[in-house]
């Protein structure tokens, strides 16, 4: 087994393109232009050679656990940058040493390294063929510093109405709050003080005393000094001591990953190394309540990559569609979701198949007024990736039957006078707008979906929350996604068949694929797949536990394995090769 893996392996890497001159952002040539010989600029500098996520998916499936699959995919995508950034990273500290470069952070979630460094620096790192793009790392505002409300403190029984509405209370009563669920909070830090956190922070020992770590500034504090992340982690995990019960996974616990400097402005290489940090200290799921808008190829690029390999690794991510509905005349779809919620989901619902590319963490939210109508903020898909070169996916034109784009969002949520956690106490609360109000809900959700089955697929969470959803659409809508959260129907549909998926000991994968299917169960009879209208289109006798199922057009099916009395259903996804 271990010389397939290496076999596997050797093929989950690839060049995104042939060997040549590596390209310079626009951007970044523009600030060159008005830059002093002596000024450094922070540049990121993506490799040329970045992981297959999908052959890495495919080399991790036989390993038994989700924590094993982890950190195979770990292990592997730190192996592969260790080899290919050796002489890029040489180079580098050799301009250190002579002030050319400073500040020098190599990623391995994508094959990348940051840092300061001057005109010569980069006319010189131009020269090298084992690079692909260099571009500049601009902050911007990721997050909106929406207005806040105080209100007053609930009685001690009080749920506000959003975890109302999406049944939490019924959620709990199966027995499941979140229990034994690390949830990464990718934001601007939390009040580590508030009365209401107290017990739902992520233990980090003496190496990470502050629960976390501040990738914006480069120290152990990432504590909240604008509000947005201590009001979307009450919303994850508030426990109601202070009064009010706002959290809708009270018994999950937050790890805090700050990201955003004091004047509101972040980039994309500290949120990709927090998702690694995320990745590296187990965190279970991932909150993104943020957004960049307007991003440029290179920074959508390393986002979606970094998205891709977190899905390989086994990682979901809630992430905020953005706020920007009303700033159409300015980013209009396919533009107005931001990144990375313009990134593909790790499960494709029927709707998108006409439509069908790759896959990524990203479980992108919507928000919705109390009403069910669309928050007038809440920003529209759908999103496509075909001036993202390496990518090419999803197509868009206005009115085509086809080439729909990527439906964005793929749920929504209440986004609206949401009351959570204020930061400038220790026990008090406000009311807050915004898509990053939404997506806690989405992702707290998860932590109880986890709670009941911690070896839930990342593919597994977004079905199952797409098909629980309550229908404000026929189809899955640019606006809505498959529609309005429901916790309750969502923990229930887990393991809905009564057998969980350890007991069933089956294995589909690649899925989705874009060449065969391997099925491994033990014992198993039979395989027969069916198209979605119920016709049977490949039925297979065997005495094997291992199967190919090959030769299939690019629709959704449904696979039926008998194994003894049993009959264990699987959804497949046969996707074009792109």
């Amino acid at each position: 087994m271990k010389k397939v893996f290496l076999i596997t392996l050797a093929l989950a890497f690839s060049f995104l393109g042939q060997a040549a001159m590596p390209i310079l952002d626009p951007a970044l040539r523009e600030a060159m232009s008005r830059c002093n010989d002596n000024e450094k600029l922070k540049i990121n500098i993506l490799m040329l050679e970045q992981s297959d996520p999908m052959a890495l998916q495919r080399a991790a499936n036989p390993l038994a656990t989700k924590r094993e699959r982890r950190a195979f995919v770990v292990e592997s995508l730190k192996r592969q940058t260790e080899t290919s950034q050796a002489d890029v990273l040489q180079m580098l500290r050799e301009m250190e040493n002579n002030g050319l470069v400073s500040d020098i952070r190599p990623l391995w979630i994508v094959n990348s390294i940051s840092c300061m460094a001057t005109k010569a620096a980069i006319n010189d790192l131009v020269q090298r063929i084992d690079i692909q793009t260099i571009y500049h790392c601009v902050p911007a505002q990721w997050i909106d510093k929406a207005d806040a409300t105080p209100v007053p403190k609930g009685d001690g029984r009080e749920i506000p109405e959003n975890l109302l509405q999406v049944n939490a209370p019924q959620a709990w009563e199966l027995g499941y709050k979140g229990q034994g669920i690390l949830i990464a909070l990718i934001d601007t830090g939390v009040n580590f003080d508030h009365a209401d956190l107290a017990d739902r922070l992520w233990d980090g020992g003496p190496e990470f005393p502050n629960h976390g770590y501040d990738f914006a500034n480069h120290n152990n504090n990432p504590f909240d000094e604008l509000g947005h992340g201590t009001h979307v982690a009450g919303t994850l995990c508030g426990t109601g001591a202070s009064g009010s019960q706002t959290g809708i996974a009270p018994e999950a616990k937050i790890m805090v990953l700050k990201v955003f400097h004091s004047d509101n402005t972040g980039e994309e290489t500290d949120w990709a190394a927090a998702m690694q940090f995320a990745i590296e200290h187990e965190a279970d799921v991932m909150n993104m309540s943020l957004g960049r808008p307007y991003p440029s190829a290179a920074q959508r690029l390393m986002m979606r990559q970094a998205c891709e390999n977190t899905l390989a690794a086994g990682i979901v991510a809630g992430v905020s569609a953005g706020n920007v509905r009303q700033m159409q005349f300015l980013a209009p779809p396919p533009y107005n979701i931001t990144t990375p919620a313009d990134c593909p989901p790790p499960y494709l619902q029927e709707d998108q198949m006409v439509n069908a590319g790759g896959m990524s963490c990203v479980i992108s939210v919507g928000a919705v007024n109390y009403d069910h109508t669309i928050a007038a903020f809440s920003s529209q898909g759908p999103s496509q990736w075909t001036e993202v070169v390496e990518y090419g996916d999803y197509p868009y034109t206005s009115g085509s039957a086809a080439e729909i784009g990527l439906i964005r969002p793929d749920i929504c949520a209440p986004g609206v006078q949401i009351k959570s956690l204020d930061y400038n106490t220790t026990d008090g609360y406000t009311l807050m707008d915004g898509t990053s109000m939404a997506t806690p809900l989405v992702t707290g959700t998860i932590a109880l979906m986890l709670s009941k089955n911690p070896e839930l697929t990342p593919a597994q969470i977004d079905e199952i929350l797409e098909r629980t959803a309550v229908k404000l659409t026929e189809h899955k809508s640019n606006d809505f996604g498959s529609g309005f959260l429901d916790a309750y129907a969502a923990v229930q549909a887990v393991d809905y068949d009564g057998i969980t998926e350890k007991e069933q000991e089956v294995s589909v994968y690649p899925n989705p694929s874009s060449g065969d299917f391997t099925v491994v169960c033990e014992g198993m009879s039979q395989i027969q797949v069916f198209s979605m209208d119920g016709k049977l289109v490949r039925s297979l006798e065997t005495r094997n536990c291992t199967e190919q199922i090959n030769g299939l057009d690019d629709v959704v099916y449904l696979i039926q394995i008998t194994k003894g009395n049993i009959k264990i259903n699987r959804r497949i996804i046969k996707i074009k090769s792109l």
